[in-house]
């Protein structure tokens, strides 16, 4: 069978879902390890990292079933939301690329304003400094969070946090863009492969199709 017949859609369908499960399994590992080590407490972080691992996983099971049978209607959803995860990471993706300086700092600001109390002074603790942003429009949380700060430089100067990310949130954008970008072509791969695999026949179940 040459490749593009039948049986290499089928194989390269499988081989993209096994590869997704992997993936899948790895942000689990990665949250457990995470939490089992101390390196984040908030289980709100470590649930949302679990969910994508699991939601990740489902996809690929059921494009997995769905090849290996070559069911119809697994191929169609798993198609229609893979497509879906594709549109919204690819958009992700590109506004990391894309993000000023600007566009960073508010994105701090608004991801630390959603952090408990807990998770910022692990953080501080775990980066060595204190408070987000030392700015005039941040100034009082800023002061809020310096004096509940636990991290070991706060008897001597800190560093506020918010600096040390911005340091490395440029690369950190644009790996983090890069890998999401490449990840969302690999979708689009996973998407074209369903949907011509989907309307081929399977040559055994029916011999005559082809003659």
């Amino acid at each position: 069978m040459v490749c593009g017949g039948f049986t290499c859609s089928k194989n390269a369908l499988c081989s993209l879902n096994v590869v997704y499960m992997l993936v899948g399994l790895l942000l689990i590992g990665v949250a457990a390890w995470g939490k089992g080590f101390g390196l984040v407490s908030s289980i709100h972080i470590i649930g949302g990292v679990i969910a994508v691992g699991v939601f990740l996983l489902l996809i690929a099971i059921v494009g997995l079933v769905g090849a290996i049978h070559h069911h119809q209607v697994m191929l169609f959803f798993y198609m229609v939301i893979l497509f879906i995860v594709f549109l919204f990471q690819f958009g992700v993706s590109c506004s990391c690329l894309a993000m000023n300086g600007g566009q960073q700092e508010a994105l701090l600001n608004s991801a630390w304003g959603m952090l408990n109390n807990k998770t910022k002074m692990d953080l501080e603790s775990q980066l060595n400094c204190c408070g987000l942003l030392n700015n005039r429009e941040s100034r009082a949380q800023f002061d809020q969070d310096v004096a509940q700060c636990t991290a070991l430089c706060k008897s001597e100067s800190c560093h506020t946090c918010g600096d040390l990310m911005l340091t490395h949130a440029t690369v950190a954008l644009k790996i983090l863009g890069g890998v999401g970008l490449f990840f969302s072509f690999t979708e689009i791969l996973g998407v074209w492969l369903a949907v011509r695999y989907r309307n081929q026949k399977d040559p055994r179940a029916n011999p005559s199709a082809f003659l």
